[in-house]
């Protein structure tokens, strides 16, 4: 189900969907507005383990943050343990049940702090995994993190273009992940967030399905109504294939 949330500060939707071709959703998105916490999740493992994972570890991620936000300063270290705290419950879930060994799980999540003095604010980035955070500002659609891919691996040893990586039969091999083991290594890195700044969290039911000129474009028309913008977004993943679970999450900084 979609939705759509205001506070002082921010607007935001979500919308998850089930795509043209898988027959459950793996995919786990989630938020505690009130504390500025928003999450995606891509689930991967046999039968219905992918589904556990993402929503274990995105549930724990955000419960770590509710029992200690607000807090004056939100820092790096704050957002990897919980980021860890979401990797050991997913990892010894796993070890604890055989059906579902070996299951694990992208994580991208977006932390605003709410502070008294409205702008002097930060946005705090999370991801493991290849779902991705974009950012669109004036107009300018930009890609804030880096997939945890093989693929992207060769493209950074100039092994593959950008353009082969996207055909390519390994592109769903991802390096990092929530769950695999005992401990995992997040990227984490702080923002400037500016009034108008639209941020996008996405799975890569989206972004596999949409090169990065269609969402700029749907994300520039239709930003005045989030939630239909998610519905937007997703119907032209669907429309385009639909291969994937596909999952949408807009956070707005209001001006």
């Amino acid at each position: 189900m979609p939705v759509d949330k205001s506070a002082i500060g921010f607007n935001f939707a979500m919308l998850s969907s089930l795509g043209r071709v898988r027959s459950g959703n793996e995919d786990f998105c989630a938020a505690l507005p009130e504390n500025g916490v928003f999450v995606v999740c891509d689930g991967m493992g046999g039968a219905a383990a992918g589904e556990v994972a993402s929503e274990l570890a995105a549930t724990t991620f955000l419960d770590h943050l509710n029992a200690v936000l607000p807090l004056p300063e939100v820092t790096e270290s704050l957002l990897d343990a919980a980021v860890q705290m979401a990797n050991s419950v997913v990892f010894q879930r796993s070890r604890r049940s055989p059906n579902l060994r070996g299951m694990g799980t992208t994580l991208v999540a977006l932390v605003l702090p709410q502070q008294e003095q409205e702008w002097e604010r930060e946005l705090w980035l999370a991801h493991v995994g290849d779902s991705r955070c974009y950012r669109l500002r004036g107009g300018e659609l930009i890609q804030l993190t880096q997939d945890h891919s093989l693929v992207q691996e060769q493209v950074m040893a100039g092994q593959l273009t950008p353009e082969q990586a996207e055909r390519s039969p390994m592109r769903n091999i991802i390096t990092r992940a929530i769950g695999s083991a005992a401990r995992v290594m997040a990227e984490i890195r702080r923002l400037d967030p500016q009034p108008g700044d639209l941020y996008l969290l996405a799975s890569d039911g989206l972004t596999r399905e949409l090169p990065d000129e269609t969402v700029a474009m749907y994300l520039s028309e239709h930003r005045s109504d989030l939630e239909a913008t998610c519905r937007s977004l997703i119907d032209a993943a669907n429309e385009a294939g639909g291969h994937d679970n596909i999952t949408v999450l807009l956070l707005q900084i209001n001006s």
